[in-house]
């Protein structure tokens, strides 16, 4: 492995069910061991319940965004971190007027290819959104309900 510097705007976002996420550092930059992104996440929108099994945590840089984390409501502001253990259901949805921004750290690293083939495959909603829980299944992640736009 080689050191990973990113400058800033240098790695274009994904556009994952319309929520920008910039892959800052994937599993092939850190031998597997952890991954970094960083999304926005505007008002409303953010992924339904959903588990796997790697760890994540997530580190709010603006805004407020709600979770919902093993059924239970946390609301979440600009300095706010939140461990989550691989196994714990969790999803979350923007609830500030600005799109809130958030560091989300997963280890052992995943992601990559979940994000960037819901960017390829999902594309219109609500149209799409059918085909989100098998992609899901295909990286690991089992979605409580069907995402919905």
């Amino acid at each position: 492995m080689t050191a990973t510097i990113v400058k800033a705007g240098e790695r274009k976002p994904l556009s994952v069910l319309g929520m920008p996420l910039t892959m800052l550092c994937e599993a092939s930059e850190t031998g597997g061991n952890w991954s970094l992104f960083e999304e926005e996440v505007p008002l409303g929108m953010g992924p339904p319940p959903h588990r796997h099994d790697w760890d994540e945590a997530y580190y709010i840089l603006e805004g407020k965004v709600d979770f919902t984390i093993d059924g239970q409501t946390v609301s979440s502001t600009q300095g706010d971190f939140n461990y989550l253990p691989g196994g714990t259901i969790h999803g979350f949805k923007g609830a500030s007027d600005l799109p809130a921004r958030v560091l989300i750290f997963a280890a052992p690293a995943h992601g990559s290819d979940f994000f960037r083939e819901i960017n390829e495959e999902v594309r219109a909603t609500p149209e799409d959104l059918a085909k989100i829980p098998a992609i899901g299944r295909r990286h690991g992640i089992e979605f409580m309900s069907t995402p919905s736009a």
